[in-house]
């Protein structure tokens, strides 16, 4: 006898991994996979050949449609628009990297948004869950070569949007924590030193808080972050903490988050930094940390 429950809680991280990566939130896809659920529950299982498949399917489909709507809405959004950050172990399995950050990470699900729906699905499908061709084409509704057309322009197009090469876990660490030793201690001259000349910075406050949506140049991006210093001194503090499977900063000022920070860099500088201020996206962090991180700041994890 074949336990739809038992079925569906097994798949459910992989189902909640497709609708994250496709929908950039991790609220949307906790209601996609629920709204799966209510309706595989309803379900005669013995009549389905393949349980994954199906389940799989359903979450495609329903995040596709959702992302046509959330695409309209994020046009009329205030400033710039940047995804839910996740907070993961810490520290991570290698495994947990490996799974990750390659296809999870800030930067990544940033550049997902330049693809449509259905290109962003086969991509996907293909990249990160290693769907056949044939398969994809089942799940949206395409041919296979109609899959393949729509997962080589897109990777064409996220290799134009993201020119960084890979750099070792290892590396990316070192240079946070050599960032946030800086950052603690209010040293420009350091910063300057660890940001790439043409470094980037980009925020999202959701229009709830005040959020510079770009800043170009590593002296403009240092000299922000050395003004939050000399506004709020030792109330601020940063620290680490695995966020969408890469190293990042969780930024605190007088014991409340302020901001969760992702960075891309090259392993000997930072080139871009990404700034989570929307107090609605940074909600399920408080949540699960509740208080600040027991660590030092700026220390590894």
């Amino acid at each position: 006898m074949i336990d739809p429950t038992v079925i569906y809680s097994q798949l459910r991280p992989r189902l909640e991994g497709i609708a994250y990566r496709m929908l950039g939130s991790m609220t949307e896809a906790e209601d996609i996979v629920q709204d799966v659920w209510l309706t595989w529950h309803g379900v005669d299982v013995a009549t389905i050949d393949n349980p994954e498949a199906w389940l799989v399917t359903a979450t495609t489909r329903r995040s596709i449609d959702r992302l046509r709507v959330l695409k309209q809405q994020r046009e009329q959004y205030v400033g710039l628009w940047l995804p839910e950050p996740v907070l993961g172990p810490t520290p991570p399995t290698p495994e947990d990297v490996e799974s990750v950050a390659d296809n999870a990470s800030i930067a990544f699900l940033t550049v997902l948004e330049t693809l449509t729906p259905e290109a962003r699905a086969a991509f996907l499908l293909r990249e990160a869950f290693e769907q056949d061709y044939d398969a994809i084409g089942t799940i949206i509704g395409k041919t296979s070569a109609a899959c393949r057309q729509l997962v080589s322009r897109s990777k064409a197009l996220l290799r134009e949007n993201a020119p960084w090469p890979a750099v070792p876990p290892a590396a990316h660490r070192d240079l946070l924590r050599r960032f946030a030793d800086t950052l603690e201690r209010a040293d420009f001259t350091a910063m300057l030193e660890l940001l790439d000349e043409h470094a980037e910075f980009r925020a999202d406050g959701g229009g709830k808080v005040p959020a510079f949506a770009l800043l170009q140049g590593r002296d403009r991006v240092a000299q922000l972050f050395y003004a939050g210093h000399l506004r709020f001194g030792e109330t601020m503090h940063s620290y680490p903490a695995i966020i969408n499977g890469e190293q990042g900063l969780l930024r605190y000022v007088d014991g409340m988050l302020e901001s969760a920070q992702a960075y891309v860099t090259d392993g000997r500088r930072i080139v871009r930094i990404y700034v989570q201020r929307n107090p609605d996206k940074l909600a399920a962090i408080v949540q699960k940390l509740g208080a600040p991180p027991i660590v030092a700041p700026g220390a590894t994890s």
